[in-house]
């Protein structure tokens, strides 16, 4: 499914004017960038690899310490939907480096304060069929409301008040997955179909052998997303980091579907909802 990216944002930015951004679709298996254009006024860019070799990281040096910024792509997304409880989970002492990594807790996802409770509820099942059953316990446990949740916010806290944002959602996802023995990341994304408009963020856990994408706020498929970024927890994928205090000026973000005559090219000015905020 092509789809069309759309960000605009106005920033103030403290004294040092350096801001790192991560906001570009990913070159990853599963999407393909067909077209992408990055503005932003009076700044000198330099990139590096985003976490795990996914996605880009941008240092921005700005002129002066207004942050404008305007970002336009074409991604198709070549993944499917695959039926979670089909796939197997592997043995700890086969799992690859690239995956090995993300069973440790991290900063806001502390899973082995978990490892009792996913054993009791989510312990008779395997592989797959655990990952599913954890994903609609959180959609079902857990109410998605704004403003309930801020940049200190851990799983903890979500599992104790049982209401969050997407961030909440994928972090409260990923501990459970990770107490169950199965390697979980969290995943930066845009979304299609996703209210408020914003930022997306779900899980991404390891099964034979691959990267499957969980969205435990039902708000969009795999085939409705584009992913940015990768990392532990929130704190490795954020879409933007300062040394200083940024204040929000102007910040739109849209996703929307091509049309089957401008897949080829350009942007379709029907936009459909975004990815909500994480």
């Amino acid at each position: 499914m092509p789809l069309a990216l759309e960000v605009d944002m106005t920033y103030q930015i403290g004294p040092s004017r350096f801001v790192m951004l991560a906001i570009e679709a990913a070159r990853t298996a599963g999407q393909t960038v067909l077209e992408e254009d990055l503005s932003i006024d009076d700044a000198s860019l330099d990139r590096i690899p985003g976490e795990s070799g996914v996605g880009t990281r941008i240092w921005a040096h700005l002129a002066s310490r207004e942050l404008r910024l305007r970002y336009r792509a074409e991604v198709e997304v070549t993944e499917g939907d695959v039926s979670l409880r089909d796939l197997c989970a592997h043995p700890v002492h086969e799992l690859p480096a690239e995956a090995f990594t993300y069973l440790r807790p991290s900063r806001f996802c502390q899973s082995d304060e978990f490892v009792g409770f996913a054993a009791n509820r989510f312990g008779a099942l395997k592989g797959g069929a655990k990952i599913a059953a954890i994903r609609d316990w959180v959609a079902r446990e857990v109410r998605y409301s704004p403003a309930t949740s801020d940049a200190q916010t851990t799983v903890l806290d979500t599992f104790a008040r049982r209401e969050g944002v997407c961030r909440d959602f994928a972090h409260l996802v990923c501990a459970l997955s990770r107490a169950s023995g199965i390697p979980a990341r969290y995943a930066s994304a845009y979304g299609l179909g996703v209210d408020p408009p914003d930022f997306h963020a779900v899980a991404q856990v390891w099964l034979e052998g691959e990267w499957h994408l969980v969205d435990a706020t039902r708000m969009c498929c795999t085939a409705e997303m584009v992913m940015i970024g990768v990392g532990r927890d929130a704190f490795d994928a954020p879409f933007m980091e300062t040394e200083d205090d940024a204040n929000l000026l102007e910040q739109r973000v849209a996703v929307s579907r091509t049309s089957q005559e401008n897949a080829s090219g350009g942007f379709d000015e029907k936009q459909g909802s975004a990815a909500g905020r994480g």
